[in-house]
């Protein structure tokens, strides 16, 4: 596949197909927000429809405030541009993204929030640096219109990232970006229950880039992001798709046999040393205490180390279940099904 870019669209040569203007799918997972999606779907299709062909997946994930029925009216008015879809319960928004990446058929697929923070114009942006050709373009914010605890979170969020994920110091990790699509193809072979997308990508491609975009505050109501849903979100990155803690256990329990073995060569030197004296009770329980008790910790963490991996692999209960969906019908000569 060659990609040629220009200022004012993306256009995809394929062999056999002759040139065609680039799908773009745009996946938003969507939560008691029926005031605010339709404003955000009417502004997309005018900003973004004379330059790429549009897929939008409008993922309702258990909204209580009838988003389900906006989405609706809204693939009534778009039938081409817009289709939804709705989880029979409240999953979380990767499970939602996840749900709705399954439907993306577009070259590129863009993930963006619905709360219009993120303006649609700047979909643009992301689309230019990502046909230069990174798999994933990041959206970053000099002026963040989240809360301070939202901040905080999302510091905490990208340093336990780095540690546990190997992610790159200096990256971002935004809910606003775009895949393409050999990431997308890679993303949806994961069915596990406990997604986490950026750990996806990461162990997916490093070709990343960013780009800085406008952040807005949020047009209605609050953010959705509560201290339990961030520890959730952090418990499901470090158990589900790291081993790190388990290797910080194995860490500190060799740390621990060091000790108790360094005190165990200390009590023996003085002991053998001439005029040396028998060691006390105390510190041959203090050296044993400390050997034993790491090399223990060590055992525990390369058990667990086997297995995590085995979890990893084994955990089978599902990821998401639709209950309805309605799909668009994007004019493509080459509309593909899921991959």
């Amino acid at each position: 596949m060659v990609i040629e870019e220009s200022r004012s669209t993306v256009r995809v040569e394929t062999a056999g197909r002759g040139v065609a203007t680039a799908l773009v799918s745009i996946v938003i997972p969507v939560y008691n927000s029926a005031a605010t999606i339709g404003q955000l779907c009417e502004t997309l299709i005018r900003e973004l429809a004379g330059l790429w062909r549009l897929q939008i997946i409008l993922v309702d994930d258990g909204s209580r405030d009838g988003s389900y029925a906006a989405c609706q009216r809204l693939h009534e008015l778009h039938p081409e541009a817009i289709g939804c879809v709705r989880l029979s319960r409240n999953f979380g928004e990767h499970n939602a993204v996840m749900a709705g990446l399954n439907f993306a058929e577009g070259d590129y697929c863009v993930v963006m929030d619905d709360d219009l923070q993120n303006p649609p114009r700047e979909v643009i942006r992301l689309l230019e640096e990502a046909v230069k050709g990174y798999d994933v373009v990041y959206a970053t914010y000099e002026d963040k219109q989240h809360s301070q605890f939202r901040n905080l979170g999302s510091r905490l969020h990208n340093w336990m990232a780095t540690h546990a994920l190997g992610k790159p110091a200096d990256l971002y990790l935004s809910s606003f970006k775009v895949m393409s699509r050999f990431v997308v193809r890679e993303a949806i072979q994961y069915t596990g229950p406990d997604p986490y997308l950026d750990a996806i990508i990461l162990r997916t491609t490093r070709h990343i880039s960013t780009v800085a975009v406008e952040h807005r505050p949020r047009a209605n109501g609050k953010s959705g992001y509560t201290l339990k849903k961030l520890i959730g979100l952090w418990g499901n990155m470090i158990v589900t798709f790291s081993l790190y803690p388990l290797r910080v256990l194995g860490a500190f329990g060799l740390v621990m046999a060091a000790v108790g073995a360094a005190i165990a060569v200390t009590t023996l030197v003085r002991w053998l040393s001439p005029g040396g004296t028998d060691p006390t009770g105390y510190e041959k329980l203090h050296a044993t205490f400390w050997f034993f008790r790491g090399s223990i910790l060590l055992a525990i963490s390369i058990v667990g180390e086997y297995v995590g991996r085995i979890y990893m692999h084994l955990n089978r209960a599902p990821q998401f279940i639709i209950r309805h969906a309605l799909q668009c019908r994007p004019e493509s000569p080459y509309a593909r099904a899921r991959p």
